[in-house]
């Protein structure tokens, strides 16, 4: 059997379509996974265990040059947010590519994400049935709040999401008690950027309803006992398979031999090594969140404040002139010894994995949020983009997260952080939370719960291949 992996160019999908790919293999699946030559390159390849039951192939595309997008970007960490649109110009001119892998090498099966919403045509224009599976990176919780497929454009759109007023309490299909929606502030954005247009012509919720109309089924990364009411309910607002493939959380990864890596990581594991169990505070914001320095520097003083041990990953913010600039003036001195500061990269896996570490202060993106709680951590949610309030407020619902307080603008400030991190960490107050995190690491972190969840999805792939036998 041979898959096709089609993930849109952001290093949140790319990686699960990645963990997703090296599942697919080790149970003898021939993979297919279609990227472009610099994300290849960036993708963490010593995941890949060198037992794998089938290949798993890097299939190499060149993204095409585009008005707007900068010569060296090729995913969405590469440029500022306003610049995504070019992006996804760029993205849908690598289709009469992908047309001329398919046609040399027709798959079982296309597993795609939102944004290919161009690969049905394929499939027309070469005349042979590849069906195809929508894979969402998000929780189940999104893709159920949008609701039906055909409410995300036209007529049933201007009426269902007519303003971002109407994303700030649940829609009326979910139909059991929820606190799930997007707050005033948050609305505007979410709204514009679901549904407005932009440079590539197609709107998100338009290539999202071309692919989940054309795709046979939706595997989604999530488990029925974290979310299993939305999983019933996108099973019934798309009217066909919903397959939850688990969340795939990643075995251990050997270790990076790169000397550079083991010297500057071994310093800041030493200082990991002398805090107390449980008592340090995680702090990353991902990729893909392009905080201001005003964001940036009131967290750097909320964190001060809370006078909590931290060790944060802060990548270099485009305005920074220097990586002294990213900070406040004086900030590492100051914190020298309650505090770590890594510029860049880090390897949260391993860090997330230390006795010391307890919490985390996050954006609560989807794939964060299951690393953090497989090792039982509690939550301080400061949600930004996407679906980060959806998530934010499933966990403060479920008692698993606290949130930082908000101005009616979306502001936070110094005293929020504060009081979020102490409550979440040590006051009495949040020892509810603390407890709620520690028993979801019976679930999130559960290899076997979520093998069987990626056994069932790869019994669905396989009923095509024995149907063809049997005929």
């Amino acid at each position: 059997m041979h898959v096709v992996m089609l993930p849109w160019s952001a290093f949140g999908h790319m990686i699960p379509f990645f963990h997703l790919s090296i599942a697919l293999a080790k149970a003898g699946i021939r993979v297919s996974f279609i990227s472009t030559t610099s994300n290849l390159r960036r993708l963490p390849l010593h995941f890949i265990p060198p037992d794998l039951a089938a290949p798993l192939n890097l299939v190499e595309l060149h993204l095409p040059a585009v008005d707007g997008l900068p010569a060296d970007a090729e995913a969405t960490v590469d440029v500022a947010f306003d610049q995504i649109q070019y992006l996804k110009i760029a993205y849908d001119r690598l289709k009469p590519q992908i047309k001329q892998f398919i046609s040399q090498d027709i798959p079982d099966w296309i597993i795609q994400d939102f944004a290919s919403h161009w690969t049905a045509e394929i499939s027309r224009e070469l005349k042979v049935h590849v069906p195809l599976i929508l894979f969402s990176v998000f929780s189940a919780t999104i893709f159920s709040f949008l609701g039906p497929p055909e409410y995300l454009t036209g007529e049933a759109q201007a009426k269902h999401w007519s303003s971002p007023e109407s994303l700030i309490s649940p829609p009326e299909w979910i139909d059991f008690p929820s606190t799930v929606a997007f707050r005033s502030f948050e609305a505007g954005p979410i709204h514009a950027g679901f549904f407005g247009k932009n440079a590539s012509g197609t709107t998100d919720t338009e290539r999202l309803m071309l692919t989940a109309t054309a795709s046979q089924a939706v595997a989604i990364r999530s488990f029925k006992e974290y979310e299993g009411q939305y999983l019933e309910l996108l099973q019934k607002v798309y009217r066909k398979p919903v397959i939850p493939v688990g969340v795939l959380p990643p075995t251990p990864a050997p270790p990076l031999a790169e000397k550079s890596f083991q010297e500057e990581w071994s310093t800041v594991f030493k200082w990991l090594d002398q805090q107390s169990p449980k008592s340090v505070v995680f702090v990353g914001f991902g990729s893909e969140c392009k905080l201001s320095r005003d964001q940036v520097y009131e967290i750097a003083h909320g964190l001060d404040i809370s006078g909590l041990p931290f060790l944060w990953a802060l990548r270099k913010p485009m305005w920074a002139v220097d990586e002294d600039d990213a900070l406040p003036p004086e900030f590492r001195t100051r914190n020298k010894g309650q505090g770590v500061v890594c510029l860049g990269w880090a390897p949260q896996m391993e860090i997330l994995a230390h006795p010391s570490v307890g919490g985390s202060l996050f954006h609560s993106g989807w794939g964060s949020i299951i690393e953090t709680l497989q090792f039982g951590h509690t939550l301080v949610v400061l949600p930004i983009v996407i679906d980060q309030g959806l998530n934010a407020r499933l966990l403060v619902e479920k008692g698993l997260a606290v949130e930082v307080e908000r101005g009616e603008d979306g502001s936070f400030d110094r005293k929020g952080i504060t009081r979020a991190l102490r409550k979440a960490m040590v006051d009495e107050e949040g020892e509810g939370v603390r407890v709620r995190a520690r028993e979801m690491r019976t679930f999130f972190g559960d290899h076997g719960l979520h093998q069987a969840y990626m056994d069932g999805f790869i019994q669905y792939l396989k009923k095509k291949e024995q149907k063809e036998e049997t005929r």
